[in-house]
C-alpha cells in the first residue's frame, strides 16, 4: 500500500463500512496542484486529476466511481441511492452532502480547509458525508445530514477529518454573529486577535452542531491543513490549489473483513 496518498479514520465504525481520506501526496499533477489533486473544477489538467481518481479508486479497491458534488457551501444532502452513477468528470449535482443505504456506492466530499464529515449508522445501515465550512455549519448542512441518515437520534457516528485550525482561520466580527445568534454557546468557538477579528474553530463548531443533533458519538482530532503543507492542500495558504476527499461506502457481508 502506498501509505503516503491516504489515511483511515480511526473510529469504531461497524465493519462493513469503509472509509478513508487522501493526502496531497502520490499523484501526477504538476504545481500548483502537486500532486495528488483529486479536484477537476480548480483548473488542473484534466487528464491528471483522471489519472488521480483512478489511483485513489485502485488502491482503495472502490466498488464504484464516488459521486463527486458541485459543492456550493450550502445544506443540500443528496440522496445518492436516487443518482444515476456518472462519468469520473460528469457534471455533478450541486451539495455538499450525500447519504446512501446501498452498498457500493461511494460518496465523497472535496476539501482544502473546510470540514470534511463522515457519518454512520452504528450499524452500518447507512453512511453519509458532509462538507462544513462556516458557511456550511451555519447553513445547517450537519443537521440536515444527521436527519437525512435517519435511525435512532444517538445512534450515528460521525469523524471529523482534516481542516484549517482555529490559529490559522480568521474571520470577521459577522461571522462570529452569524453562530452566536443561532446558539450563545458558539462564542466559545471563537478568541479575538490582535487585528480586531476573530480565529474561528471549525472543529468546536461542528461538534456543538452535532451534539445539538444528537450525535453523541464524535471522533477525529485536529489535522491543520494551514500548518501542514507536506500532507494537505489549503486554499487559505496557497490560493491556487487542489483538493483531498474524504471518501465511505458500505460493502457487502461477503467482504466486510477485508480492507484494501
Amino acid at each position: 500500500m502506498t501509505a503516503s496518498r491516504l489515511f483511515r479514520p480511526d473510529w469504531p465504525a461497524a465493519s462493513c463500512v469503509r472509509a478513508a481520506c487522501t493526502l496531497r501526496n502520490g499523484g501526477v499533477s504538476l504545481a500548483p496542484f502537486s500532486s495528488l489533486n483529486l479536484a477537476a473544477h480548480v483548473g488542473d489538467e484534466p487528464s491528471a486529476v483522471l489519472t488521480n481518481r483512478s489511483l485513489i479508486r485502485d488502491q482503495l479497491r472502490l466498488p464504484s466511481e464516488p459521486l463527486w458534488l458541485s459543492q456550493v457551501h450550502g445544506a443540500r444532502v443528496l440522496d445518492a441511492d436516487a443518482m444515476a452513477q456518472g462519468g469520473e468528470i460528469a457534471t455533478p449535482a450541486q451539495a455538499d452532502a450525500a447519504v446512501t443505504h446501498l452498498t457500493g456506492r461511494v460518496l465523497a466530499v472535496m476539501v482544502a480547509d473546510c470540514l470534511p464529515v463522515l457519518m454512520t449508522r452504528a450499524d452500518g445501515s447507512a453512511v453519509a458525508v458532509a462538507h462544513a465550512g462556516w458557511r456550511g455549519i451555519a447553513a445547517g448542512v450537519l443537521e440536515a445530514t444527521v436527519a437525512a441518515l435517519g435511525g435512532p437520534p444517538a445512534q450515528p457516528l460521525a469523524w471529523l477529518g482534516p481542516a484549517i485550525s482555529q490559529a490559522h482561520f480568521e474571520v470577521g466580527a459577522e461571522v462570529r454573529e452569524v453562530f452566536c445568534e443561532h446558539d450563545a454557546r458558539a462564542a466559545d468557538a471563537f478568541v479575538p486577535n490582535a487585528r480586531g477579528r476573530w480565529q474561528c474553530d471549525l472543529y468546536r463548531l461542528a461538534r456543538q452542531r452535532l451534539a445539538a443533533a444528537g450525535v453523541a458519538a464524535v471522533h477525529g482530532e485536529v489535522r491543520c491543513t494551514y500548518q501542514q503543507v507536506q500532507s494537505f492542500y489549503s486554499y487559505r495558504r496557497d490560493g491556487r490549489t487542489g483538493r483531498m476527499a474524504a471518501l465511505i461506502w458500505i460493502v457487502s457481508k461477503q467482504v466486510s473483513n477485508e480492507w484494501a
